[in-house]
């Protein structure tokens, strides 16, 4: 029997929990938990949580299908917050993104990038995360016709195969040196992308922090641009 007697609950009996996806360590959504969903979330191995609203139990993904299984759970040095580490199905977020946090930044620590992010937002990442959303989204919320749902619809192989097919004809544009056909399997190419990550549910931001990483650790030489990533990635 797990003691959770450490645990301070507020004056209404609850307690906030930081929801984090394992994987990749993004902060996916916050939610509160009074002891009996707190219980539950343990003795079922995915959350429960308390609706202030409606003032009730609700286990997440009972209906969008978008469920949390549980891998760790941590309490901070007061006790009164919890670090619910999951593995996630689907996107977290009820408006069909993958986090709740997706694209609502406030402030960052450079107000003049703040500035600059507020007009432009560093076209290549947003175009990116834009898309990146739209194509978990269908995941959830299928639309009739929509060949992200025919990927979908047909799992890993599907997805790959046509990836797979999509590099090939970008290297025959290129040997064709034909800069509109270049760039339209291109964009084929980065969409299918695009797909195949969010399959696995990583986001575009790892990427490009993979490769500025790459950058500068000296493995690519000028290779990408600072200012086209975003702010919080440099």
């Amino acid at each position: 029997m797990i003691d959770i007697s450490k645990i301070k609950f507020d004056a209404n009996g609850l307690v906030p929990a930081v929801i984090q996806e394992i994987d990749n360590d993004q902060v996916l959504m916050l939610a509160y938990m009074n002891e009996e969903s707190l219980k539950k979330t343990i003795d079922t191995g995915y959350t429960w949580f308390f609706s202030r609203s409606r003032q009730k139990l609700w286990n997440k993904g009972e209906t969008s299908g978008n469920k949390q299984k549980v891998g760790e759970i941590f309490y901070d040095c007061d006790g009164d917050t919890l670090l619910v580490r999951v593995h996630q199905t689907g996107c977290a977020c009820h408006t069909g993104t993958y986090t709740c946090f997706s694209g609502r930044r406030l402030l960052t620590s450079n107000k003049e990038i703040a500035v600059v992010e507020e007009h432009q937002t560093s076209s290549l990442t947003r175009v990116l995360n834009e898309l990146y959303d739209v194509i978990q989204d269908r995941k959830i919320h299928p639309v009739e016709g929509s060949y992200t749902n025919y990927l979908w619809r047909h799992g890993q192989d599907k997805i790959l195969k046509k990836l797979g097919e999509e590099a090939v004809e970008t290297i025959i544009a290129s040997k064709n040196n034909n800069k509109k056909e270049i760039l339209y399997e291109m964009g084929d190419l980065w969409y299918h992308c695009l797909v195949a990550l969010a399959y696995h549910n990583i986001a575009p931001k790892e990427l490009l922090g993979e490769l500025l990483s790459r950058r500068s650790g000296g493995e690519y030489h000028s290779f990408i641009d600072p200012d086209d990533l975003d702010p919080e990635d440099k």
